[in-house]
């Protein structure tokens, strides 16, 4: 048994496996990295978005955007569209921008918005953002270097073609090692560290570090070691998802520029525009409802949409709401659908991937000594991260008016909140939420977000006079937010119109 970490192996492919090896293998250039997969492993491809953080993560292991784009088949997102997601009437539409509120932090903008603009959606007053969205545009320009942006973006991508794409990279690039074989035993040293992965085809992959990407397996972390799942199905009750692929009425059919999350009886439908066709799923709880019910209830948004003609059966995708107990024993550390899953709503899958992969890189241990610390602190700060996301997912659900079935009433019974988010919601009775509520440098969503989600749906706050609410600078920061969206309308492009500019003359160099 080595004590230094010079070699760690990756143990399944896919998005976050190869993220994971990609990220180690571009920060420790001396590291061998491996990476083990099974062949002929479809991807589950439930979430086609990222989060802007993204960006960075592609910049990080010297991934070129325009050509992320063309092989990826991806489009730019610039957050999320809620519909009917408040009491599905006529108007039930809001945003969640990737951008931040315009004066963010320099004054009270939600006491601002209550006071004499509550006929204005709250995103759309204090963000240029949700009206580029409404127009389709881009969140640059042709002229815009890559990762660059004159709005905030993330993407939308082909989790197939992605997990390929970054095959290539990362081998061919990175120096990464590809094994393609099946796993069917795993060897221990005799204090229980994992030695060695025994495969059907490749013989003997040892190891100093082992990172479990096997998706719902999770062979190493949940199978091997027996680290249990801790269920949420109590708290966020979807387990099941339909999901197609759709092709355009025509070529050139605009490219949303944001995710649109349509709220159901039972549950919510995603639809994700790619620049060849569009990925349509339905999120729902078994609890609740049957899956013949669940795809009636997806043709007919196909059929209202235009989209049910010639749409073939949608794959059916199960599983079970949680994340484990621990994410890192001994020497085995799991990342992406191994270490849990909820649901596709906010797109945080592959944001948990990124920073799971980037805090292993940042503070890889040089020594088996080192590991059980480091491994003590991502423990706690993944399980700080999977709670902050359950609240912020039931948020959308507890805040709802929605009376058409049991599903809603049941999201808003106060047995199914946690103790923080009643109590985060009792303070916010009186005061915005702030950084103060969210504390940490790495929060996976700001105060801004919350705020986005909470007025958004039409939440009604009774804000105390304070001499730092500023209402003349919130008054100036709105007006700011009106300038930047009549001058950036007009010049920037459509998303399609971008995206078939770079396919053919590539982009500026950042």
């Amino acid at each position: 048994m080595r004590e230094s970490i010079e070699h760690v192996v990756v143990v399944g492919g896919g998005s976050a496996g190869w993220l994971v090896a990609g990220v180690l293998a571009a920060e420790h250039p001396r590291l061998t990295v491996t990476l083990v997969e099974s062949p002929g492993v479809p991807p589950i491809g439930v979430g086609e978005g990222t989060w802007p953080s993204m960006r960075e993560t592609l910049q990080r292991i010297g991934v070129a955007e325009a050509d992320f784009l063309r092989e990826c088949d991806a489009a730019f997102k610039q957050g999320s569209r809620f519909d009917a997601w408040v009491d599905g009437g006529p108007g039930d539409t809001y945003f969640h921008p990737f951008s931040l509120p315009q004066g963010y932090g320099d004054a009270n903008l939600p006491a601002a918005w209550q006071a004499g603009a509550r006929a204005v959606p709250f995103a759309d007053l204090v963000s240029y953002q949700p009206h580029l969205c409404v127009a389709g545009r881009a969140p640059k320009q042709p002229q815009t270097p890559e990762y660059a942006g004159v709005a905030n973006y993330g993407y939308h991508l082909d989790a197939g073609k992605f997990g390929a794409f970054l095959q290539r990279h990362c081998t061919g690039k990175l120096g990464v090692r590809h094994v393609v074989a099946h796993v069917v035993d795993i060897a221990s040293y005799p204090n229980g560290d994992v030695a060695a992965l025994r495969t059907r085809e490749a013989g003997i992959v040892e190891g100093d570090l082992f990172v479990d990407c096997t998706g719902m397996a999770s062979l190493l972390l949940g199978r091997h070691y027996g680290v249990p799942l801790v269920s949420q199905r109590d708290v966020l009750f979807n387990d099941r998802a339909l999901a197609v692929q759709v092709p355009y009425a025509t070529p050139d059919a605009p490219i949303a520029s944001q995710t649109t999350s349509t709220a159901q009886a039972h549950g919510w439908i995603w639809d994700i525009g790619l620049p060849t066709r569009r990925g349509i799923g339905y999120v729902y709880s078994s609890a609740h409802c049957d899956d013949a019910g669940a795809e009636r209830t997806l043709r007919a948004y196909l059929d209202a949409t235009g989209t049910g003609a010639d749409v073939p059966a949608p794959r059916k995708i199960a599983f079970d709401p949680g994340y484990r107990a621990r994410f890192w024993e001994r020497n085995v550390v799991a990342i992406g659908l191994s270490a849990g899953f909820i649901e596709p709503l906010e797109a945080s899958a592959l944001a948990l991937v990124e920073l799971s992969a980037a805090w292993l890189a940042d503070d890889l241990p040089a020594t088996r000594a080192q590991m059980d610390t480091i491994a003590a602190r991502f423990n706690e700060a993944f399980t700080y991260r999977w709670e902050r996301i359950i609240d912020f997912l039931k948020l959308h659900y507890v805040l709802s008016h929605r009376t058409d079935s049991p599903y809603w009433h049941d999201h808003r019974a106060a047995h199914t909140q946690s103790a923080r988010l009643r109590e985060l919601l009792a303070l916010w009775r009186t005061r915005a939420p702030s950084r103060r509520d969210f504390p940490r440098i790495e929060e996976i969503f700001p105060s801004a977000s919350w705020q986005y989600i909470l007025y958004g749906m039409g939440f009604r706050a009774e804000f105390p006079q304070r001499a730092s609410d500023l209402p003349d600078a919130a008054d100036a920061a709105l007006r700011e937010a009106a300038r930047l969206t009549a001058r950036m309308l007009p010049l920037l492009p459509a998303n399609r119109e971008l995206l078939d500019h770079i396919r053919r003359y590539g982009m500026p160099p950042g």
